[in-house]
């Protein structure tokens, strides 16, 4: 029967759940029979066409003879190449996440004055409700910072005297508080649960209206609200990098079916964090970290490329590492060639290597990553290509910039609601149906049998 401990898991409860198991599992061969795209996914990995969108296109084949073949990867955001929106960013010195939520959310780049007045609007978002750290961040800190987004944004609804307004300028509004507000949330969060769990100094640092998102990221983050100009770019990069990967990515095609049922905004965005929090989705830069400091421990050579080949080949035997028989960052459901955002990400990660001195483990990822990529198309037949994705730099580079691992995963909303900012209006403009696909049931009709005949 129940127990008293609200966690525990019971021996009734595990045998209810074996009998769940063994009842509900589908014969693997009617997935096939009856044509059905697991994951919506074909059998060459391609995505089931659900819809069409204007924010962003992921490209990784072009058209040759009639036939799809593998090319490097493109990401678009609104038709402009991630890669050029960067550089751009870059070479002009200005705040770049900003331009691009701009981007995402109007469909055009802004001018500078368009840019200026924008961030101006955010940065006078860039705040919490009164009493709101104390009376939801502080009272109940969580040891996950997905959980403590998800729980915020559904009480920000409280706040709200217009919450179930889903008229586009209502919902406008909502998005760009919610896009000010996810740093703070994700890092009070943090310092909260540290200071709570594990006695470290409490310290709440208002965010700063004239500093870009990666600034006050960084500012309210460390306890000295110092940083470096190069610092920032990088963490500035990153976020343009996650803001966005076209609407069939798990998170934002969530955000697309909740918002076709017409529920409010704090709802849409809080089932997107449910998506993004699960491993297969957001966290697997984490698994990428923990793969590099358990690979450091076993390969002492970092320079020795057999060293490196015969870790990686234990892994992929199930010999090392958590025996997954995954090699953690290689691979991406849609990239084959190579990922733009890895390969822009890559460089970043070089250039802050060498300000932090740490370019003999910059040199570790970049040798691994080649002999990955080899390895993997020895050992197993693919039909595509391997590369590093976006997750092989990404976590390196937020350890570099002293980023705690509960931070990873919120790091990557923090930039991804801009892009569900982005889809939730274009489903409420374009008002299509309720999102409802359709599921085949393959299990045999039964005569209902009264209880006392059981």
């Amino acid at each position: 029967m129940p127990g008293k401990n609200f966690s525990e898991v019971t021996p009734y409860i595990k045998a209810l759940a074996e009998k769940c198991m063994s009842e509900g599992r589908i014969d693997s061969e009617l997935y096939t029979r009856f044509e059905v795209n697991r994951g919506l996914r074909d059998l060459k990995g391609r995505g089931v066409l659900t819809g069409l969108t204007e924010v962003s296109e992921v490209n990784s084949f072009e058209e040759k003879n009639g036939e799809l073949v593998p090319c490097e990867g493109q990401l678009f955001y609104r038709g402009y190449n991630i890669k050029d929106i960067v550089k751009g960013a870059s070479d002009d010195g200005h705040n770049g996440f900003e331009e691009c939520i701009y981007l995402l959310l109007f469909g055009n780049l802004p001018t500078k004055d368009q840019l200026e007045e924008f961030s101006a609007v955010l940065g006078g978002y860039r705040s919490l409700p009164p009493s709101f750290v104390r009376d939801i961040i502080l009272k109940a800190p969580s040891k996950d910072m997905m959980n403590v987004l998800a729980r915020s944004v559904l009480t920000l609804y409280t706040y709200d005297d217009y919450a179930d307004d889903i008229a586009l300028p209502n919902v406008l509004r909502q998005c760009l508080q919610l896009i000010s507000m996810f740093p703070l949330i994700a890092v009070y969060g943090y310092q909260a649960f540290v200071h709570y769990h594990d006695n470290q100094s409490l310290f709440i640092h208002p965010a700063k209206a004239e500093l870009s998102t990666a600034e006050n990221l960084l500012h309210i983050l460390r306890q000295d609200s110092q940083f470096t100009k190069l610092e920032a770019a990088t963490l500035d990069m990153a976020l343009i990098l996650h803001a966005e990967h076209g609407g069939g990515n798990n998170s934002t095609f969530t955000n697309h079916v909740v918002t076709s049922s017409g529920t409010d905004t704090y709802s849409a965005m809080a089932a997107s964090l449910g998506s993004l929090k699960g491993p297969r989705h957001g966290g697997a830069n984490i698994k990428v970290v923990h793969m590099f400091d358990d690979m450091k421990e076993h390969v002492k050579d970092w320079g020795s490329d057999e060293q490196i080949r015969a870790y990686l080949s234990d892994i992929l035997d199930k010999k090392a590492f958590d025996g997954a028989g995954l090699i953690y960052g290689m691979g991406h459901a849609v990239y084959s060639v190579s990922d733009p955002r890895a390969d822009v990400l890559k460089e970043y990660a070089r250039r802050l290597s060498e300000e932090k001195g740490l370019l003999d483990e910059y040199n570790l990822y970049k040798r691994t990553a080649k002999i990955a990529s080899d390895l993997i198309a020895e050992r197993r037949k693919i039909y595509k290509g391997v590369s590093p994705n976006v997750d092989f730099y990404s976590g390196f580079v937020y350890r570099m910039l002293g980023l705690p691992e509960e931070l990873f995963t919120p790091i990557f909303a923090v930039a991804r609601v801009a892009g569900w900012s982005a889809h939730r209006m274009e489903e409420i403009i374009n008002t299509g149906k309720i999102i409802r696909p359709a599921y085949k049931a393959v299990k045999d009709r039964r005569e209902y049998v009264r209880i006392a005949e059981r």
